[in-house]
């Protein structure tokens, strides 16, 4: 028996009678009305998967327009109803004009019982379809809106800032892929995300991958994805970030860091629009809109022979240069303010205030890591705050990070952070020169810095 609900109109009591015997071992609810008048005020109307509801009502009338006419209130309360027509009059022209108005089907007068079940169980089936397809478009559609939410802001109003986003503004609209440049820190990716956020792909998906993060040998089983089977750690089908992205935007940061071997692969993929997964033969198209970012100069990189030319070119079709902090006149101060005014609610310390000099201090610092390290700064300062007035020296901008084991970290992860941030003060922002200087690989630092949301 399936787990149907099935409505029958009909006049005929004598029909009603015979198809709820008929069908009331096939299906878990048959019901039946014999008045179609009774359609506009039927409880629970949309609660129904089929109707079968016949042509005629009226006596020696044939012409199906009262079926017609009725199909056409039905499909107007439940469109999504599967409305099967019944009539002892056939006529191609008939079914045909019924099947334009919505009707899935046309059973004739007296009927074949195991042809009228066999239809009914196949407009079940596409019900059932149509519902699971509609509850697969909503979860989708709400897990893009959980993908896409972004609690960062772009705060600013200098001049610098201002030209960047007119300059989004202008290109959101396009496809044309983007590089984002500038050093560590200036908000690189949320450039990119407000690109996602005005452009014709703000109701798909945006996904971000740090390629410095990835190593060489899972590069394309990250990127174009692998089938079951094809190495070791496979142990089931996955999607890359290409096909993820499909409709939508794709951000992969950090593409400097990239061998020219793996570079050799994405060029592929971008001039193609096509991946192939590990271990499959089977090409599929995407449809992306790329944007890239890096702070390494990839110009230099092409003269020295570590990055491929032909790729710069595909990805550089507008070059959008993130101005560092220090160039963003008084954004320091509206950003300070922002984050302290977070910080403060997150760790329960409302009323505190920055004051006059160190709000000097901020203006006069050449803020190497940029808005990161102004974020630690603020989030340092607030944590070990005393009283309600942070001074310039609550924000350690000149001693780089240290401190003391008297008013030093509680933690071990503290500490890390600490110490990352000063290798990385040290190494103006460079991540390979930080890691070495810290004994740690790259990639180390970059999980690290995932970790801590450095």
């Amino acid at each position: 028996m399936l787990d149907g609900k099935i409505l029958v109109i009909d006049d005929n009591k004598s029909v009603l009678s015979a198809l709820e015997i008929l069908l009331q071992f096939e299906f878990k609810t048959v019901d039946s009305i014999s008045n179609p008048n009774q359609i506009s005020t039927y409880p629970k109307l949309k609660d129904y998967d089929i109707i079968l509801l016949d042509m005629n009502f009226s006596a020696g009338v044939n012409s199906g327009n009262e079926g017609l006419y009725w199909l056409k209130e039905v499909k107007k309360m439940a469109p999504a109803i599967s409305v099967i027509m019944m009539t002892a009059y056939g006529a191609v022209d008939l079914a045909v004009k019924a099947l334009k108005e919505g009707a899935v089907d046309f059973i004739l007068k007296p009927w074949n019982n195991d042809r009228l079940i066999t239809t009914l169980k196949s407009a079940y089936s596409l019900r059932k379809s149509q519902k699971e397809v509609k509850e697969l478009k909503e979860k989708e559609s709400n897990l893009k809106q959980v993908i896409n939410q972004n609690k960062n802001y772009i705060i600013g109003n200098s001049t610098a800032l201002n030209f960047v986003l007119n300059l989004a503004r202008k290109v959101a609209k396009t496809d044309v892929n983007i590089l984002i440049t500038g050093e560590n820190g200036t908000g690189k990716e949320l450039i990119a995300r407000e690109l996602h956020r005005i452009s014709a792909r703000k109701n798909e998906v945006f996904i971000a991958v740090d390629m410095g993060s990835i190593s060489e040998s899972l590069f394309e089983s990250e990127l174009f994805g692998h089938i079951k089977g094809s190495f070791t750690d496979a142990k089931e089908d996955r999607v890359g970030k290409f096909e993820a992205a499909n409709g939508g935007t794709l951000f992969l940061d950090e593409i400097g860091n990239l061998s020219l071997q793996t570079q050799a692969k994405l060029l592929s993929a971008i001039q193609n629009k096509i991946v192939v997964r590990v271990g499959s033969n089977k090409p599929v198209s995407v449809d992306i809109r790329l944007i890239c970012a890096t702070n390494c100069d990839l110009d230099k990189m092409v003269a020295d022979g570590l990055f491929r030319e032909d790729l710069l070119y595909r990805i550089n079709t507008i070059r959008m240069e993130i101005p560092p902090l220090r160039e963003r006149d008084n954004d320091v101060l509206i950003l300070a303010d922002f984050y302290l005014k977070r910080f403060a609610a997150k760790y329960g310390k409302q009323g505190l205030r920055i004051n006059q000099a160190a709000y000097d201090n901020f203006l006069s610092h050449s803020w190497p890591g940029n808005i990161r390290e102004l974020v630690h700064a603020v989030e340092r300062a607030v944590i070990l705050a005393d009283g309600n007035v942070l001074k310039p020296a609550d924000f350690l901008l000149n001693e780089k990070n240290v401190i003391s084991f008297e008013t030093g970290p509680d933690t071990l992860e503290e500490m890390e952070r600490l110490m990352i941030n000063k290798a990385l003060n040290q190494n103006n922002g460079n991540y390979s020169a930080a890691a070495e200087q810290l004994g740690i690989s790259r990639q180390t630092l970059y999980n690290k810095l995932k970790k801590s949301n450095t």
